[in-house]
């Protein structure tokens, strides 16, 4: 998997997070119709489950360093 920017796994992270946390919470109220329960609590689950991941990409990914071949090679009249 490519690098991905770390303010940006953070904002996915927050995301998937709160909207899982705020679905489980619905799906598990009085506020939604019976049929509707199971189906919106674990729609919150995934969304906890994707914000787990992408909170493993964030601690485990490693910055890459620059590719050197695309590195501009100095003169030897700019020393």
């Amino acid at each position: 998997m490519r690098y991905i920017e770390p303010t940006r796994v953070k904002v996915l992270m927050m995301m998937f997070f709160t909207t899982g946390i705020i679905g489980t919470l619905i799906g598990l109220s009085a506020i939604t119709p019976p049929n509707l329960k199971i189906m919106i609590t674990f729609m919150g689950l995934i969304n906890i489950g994707l914000g787990a991941f992408f909170t493993f990409i964030f601690l485990t990914q490693i910055k890459s360093d620059p590719d050197k071949r695309k590195k501009k090679k100095k003169s030897k009249s700019d020393k």
